[in-house]
């Protein structure tokens, strides 16, 4: 497969059959407590994974769909286990689950539950174990592998083994057990994509483990035994592998010789005398010698593949940087820092150039004012060219230039995986939280952001939302305004409000559908310096499109509104607003024009706001209520016609038109229940 990278063009192996669809792979989180298995689960979550309890019990499970490049995988967090042998009550639920899914078998008939859980068994088995205290895992490992299903070990905890001077020899242990090993850290999203790319590799090869068989002595004490269970019939009523059966019934577990004992009471007495006979050849009991031999041969993989060293205390500046960007805490220090930095590219750098280039511009032409039909046409376009400049020079080639930095050194991965979690709260993953950011200085590069960093219903939530982050030229209104007359508390207060708009329209938005999108395996790449020639192409590849969309429609709106005003349609157009400025907002009539000429660009709004009231000094017209409540509206209401026309291209019409709705529906909404609210505390307080 091909696909176009700036000036580049990349190819990627396509593997097939896809597993997507009906083919999705089905994989189980296996581990003992403390592994790291839940903190893995929740690196590559869904923004609301599904949860239940496994039949009969109150242990909790949790499953979700992941992407996993072209693939896909619905992954179980099923409940910690110690052991798979004499398990009882709640827990044997987790093995039955791995051993036959919904697929109940014929020696499960007389059970009164359900099956353990309402999906297929896993094709696939991932053991999360804790690199600190191998051995004891590696118990667990040589149990799960008499499952017959494929495994692959998520080695974790990495960099505590190395602090502890613990070095495990990646390949001979992947040898010894015929299974992939994967180092991961997954508290900090280190190795997480190279585990699933390697669970999805093992799982189309279709590689079981070695076998794993117990010591000589004991194998070849259970050769009678074994010899009298491998029978066609007791195979197919519990369909499982038979040195599973074999080596739970010789260790005495209860569940396995009960059900023999219910559906082959007639071979029952033969086995036990059998297994009594395997335990007289051996030093000591049956089980015992088995976990025994267990627990040795566990010891002896940890001897072959591990070696004590100096504990690690030196680290380089990789090391460090990954401690301030991907630690649960310091790493939203280190996202902090980086936010800091694009707040400085929006009011410092970004402002300098837009007063360079746009304010000049600007008031270049501030004395032509034609009053020809041909010269208004005239100045309409030059004002929609002027407004183009203003988006395109100032804003969005910088903080485009910005986000494509922050990819290419890598910053940009590791900030998502840190945030993902906070932003599942409103059904979005931590792939969105720059272009977020790049909101508050331009709508239009952070919605062609979000479009790159999401995908199908969430790319939809993401641009919607992002519309009611304030740019720099709201912001600026907000400031300029009620700085002036409301204080720094009634600044703070709008700002306040349009964070909890953004969550409360998360949530709404994102209810529709428990699972919006699949869980993303965030690879974390390595640092690297960004290229020049890399730059430079990929911030023309990401918005040369956007120009051919903007520029026609800033252009064109420019000349529509201005032909209504030359024509002296501005009292029809207020007549026809009366109902939403006078009655719903509680504004003077006059505000009608300025409120609709907020579509082009929001500086247009605050200089026809001063024009329509006939002063820059609208205190002495606007009460504090009437100020509170344009802000609100225009904080809320479209954020400009360029905006739309980068989600047409983003999101596709239909979307893009709900998004327009909404944004006039939440303006319309917020600005007038707070009109209200404020009026009725102010009657209140008189």
């Amino acid at each position: 497969m091909k696909r176009a990278t700036g000036s580049t063009e990349v190819v990627i192996a396509l593997r097939t059959p896809l597993l997507r669809g009906e083919r999705r792979l089905r994989i189980a989180l296996v581990g003992l407590p403390g592994s790291g298995k839940t903190t893995l689960f929740e690196a590559v979550s869904s923004t609301a994974p599904h949860r239940g309890e496994l039949t009969g019990t109150h242990r909790v499970y949790r499953e979700c769909t992941v992407q996993i490049g072209f693939d896909e995988a619905s992954v179980v967090d099923l409940p910690s286990v110690h052991s798979l042998h004499h398990l009882q009550g709640d827990d044997l639920s987790t093995l039955k689950y791995l051993l036959w899914g919904d697929e109940r078998p014929p020696v499960s008939v007389h059970e009164q539950f359900a099956p353990p859980a309402p999906f297929a068994p896993p094709d696939l088995i991932i053991q999360v174990v804790d690199a600190t205290s191998l051995q004891s895992h590696l118990e667990l490992t040589l149990e799960l592998s008499k499952l017959g299903r494929p495994i692959v070990l998520a080695l974790n905890h990495m960099d505590e083994a190395a602090e502890k001077g613990l070095y495990i020899n990646i390949k001979s242990l992947e040898k010894l057990l015929g299974m992939p090993v994967v180092p991961t850290v997954a508290l900090m999203g280190q190795g997480i994509a190279q585990l699933f790319a390697a669970a999805v590799n093992a799982a189309r090869e279709a590689t079981c483990p070695l076998p794993q068989p117990p010591s000589r002595h004991i194998a070849d004490s259970l050769q009678a035994l074994s010899a009298a269970m491998n029978r066609p019939e007791i195979h197919a009523a519990f369909r499982v592998p038979h040195p599973l059966l074999l080596t739970h019934f010789a260790a005495d577990d209860r569940y396995f010789e009960d059900e023999l004992g219910q559906h082959f009471p007639q071979l029952l007495p033969e086995f036990r005398a059998l297994r009594e006979a395997a335990g007289l050849r051996l030093p000591r009991p049956l089980a015992e010698e088995l976990h025994a031999d267990r627990h040795h041969r566990a010891a002896t993989l940890v001897e072959a593949a591990m070696r004590m060293g100096a504990p690690s205390v030196t680290h380089g500046w990789r090391y460090w940087l990954d401690e301030l960007f991907l630690h649960p805490q310091w790493g939203l220090i280190g996202s902090l820092a980086v936010f800091a930095a694009v707040l400085f590219v929006v009011f410092e750098i970004s402002g300098w150039i837009d007063s360079m280039t746009t304010a000049r511009l600007t008031a270049a032409f501030a004395d032509w004012q034609p009053q020809s039909t041909g010269g208004v046409v005239a100045r309409a376009v030059l004002d929609g060219l002027i407004g183009l400049v203003g988006i395109v020079v100032p804003y969005m080639i910088p903080l485009v230039m910005l986000l494509v930095t922050l990819e290419e050194a890598g910053l940009m991965h590791r900030i998502a995986f840190v945030v993902d979690r906070g932003f599942h709260h409103i059904g979005l993953h931590g792939g969105v939280a720059v272009p977020f950011l790049l909101g508050l200085g331009c709508n239009v590069p952070a919605i062609s952001g979000a479009a790159k960093a999401a995908s199908g219903r969430e790319r939809v939530i993401a641009s919607v939302l992002i519309t009611f982050v304030p740019c720099s030229a709201r912001s600026a209104i907000i400031l300029a305004i009620a700085g002036k007359y409301l204080g720094a508390g009634g600044v703070f207060a709008i700002f306040a409000l349009t964070l909890l708009v953004i969550a409360v329209m998360g949530r709404l938005l994102s209810r529709g559908d428990r699972e919006l999108g699949p869980g993303q395996v965030q690879e974390i790449p390595a640092y690297a310096m960004p290229t020049w020639r890399k730059l430079l192409a990929e911030t023309w590849d990401r918005t040369s499109d956007i120009l051919t969309i903007v520029t026609p429609l800033l252009v064109g709106g420019s000349v529509v509104l201005a032909l209504l005003n030359h024509v002296g349609a501005d009292s029809l157009i207020n007549s026809l607003l009366m109902p939403v400025t006078v009655w719903w907002l509680g504004l003077p009539l006059a505000l009608g024009v300025p409120l609709l000429f907020g579509v082009l660009r929001k500086e247009l709004s605050l200089l026809m706001i001063y024009q329509a009231l006939g002063t820059q000094e609208i205190g002495n017209l606007l009460d504090a209520v009437q100020i509170v409540t344009l802000l609100l509206f225009l904080t809320f209401y479209i954020p400009c016609v360029s905006t739309f026309a980068v989600m047409l291209k983003s999101i596709g019409r239909r979307d893009a038109l709900f998004s327009v709705s909404v944004s006039v529906g939440v303006a319309l909404l917020v600005s007038g229940v707070v009109r209200m609210v404020l009026s009725g505390a102010q009657m209140f307080a008189n």
